[in-house]
């Protein structure tokens, strides 16, 4: 149960906060695409298994645009996740996908560097789970290439969550991930 509840509570945030305050202008259009699949890895060495075998579904399977790996019981820490992130770009060049697919990067305690930890701009990559994003390049550039001042996105999110704030945005977190809790 608690699986469905995860899958779940992640698919909420994408409509309620990726989709609902458009931090990704491009999400709702793919929404029947996406496909989101949880990792029961504890390490990163499952994970980076899991990893792996979801990259080759994403080569395999055309139907699915973007891929959400969803990593509860592993790199809790953002730290570790941040470091992680390296392997999983090493990944895509060992499998030869690097050019073809991307990784990016959710987690709950997301920091931009030069950030204080509260700020709300972080909001704009906090997720209510560790995730990781695996996106198809062409299908990125092809909406890259059709929206357009694509380069102010990210200014207008940061202002979109500080307008919101950070303990709203908190609140909001708090509420999806509660919902997965025994």
């Amino acid at each position: 149960m608690r699986n469905s509840e995860i899958i779940t509570a992640t698919q909420q945030w994408l409509q309620e906060i990726v989709i609902g305050f458009d931090l990704c202008p491009f999400a709702k259009h793919a929404l029947g695409s996406i496909q989101f699949l949880l990792s029961e890895a504890s390490d990163e060495q499952h994970l980076l298994a899991d990893l792996e075998q979801a990259c080759l579904q994403l080569k395999n399977d055309i139907s699915v645009e973007t891929l959400l790996l969803i990593h509860p019981n592993v790199l809790q820490d953002f730290d570790a996740y941040n470091q992680f992130l390296g392997y999983a770009d090493g990944l895509l060049e060992v499998m030869q996908l690097d050019g073809d697919l991307q990784v990016a990067s959710f987690h709950p305690d997301y920091q931009f560097a030069d950030t204080d930890f509260e700020s709300a701009e972080n909001y704009t990559n906090r997720s209510p789970f560790p995730m990781l994003h695996l996106l198809r390049e062409a299908s990125v550039e092809l909406a890259i290439s059709s929206y357009p001042e694509v380069d102010d996105i990210p200014q207008r999110n940061i202002e979109t969550m500080q307008q919101l704030g950070a303990e709203k945005l908190k609140s909001i977190l708090s509420a999806l991930q509660a919902v997965t809790k025994p």
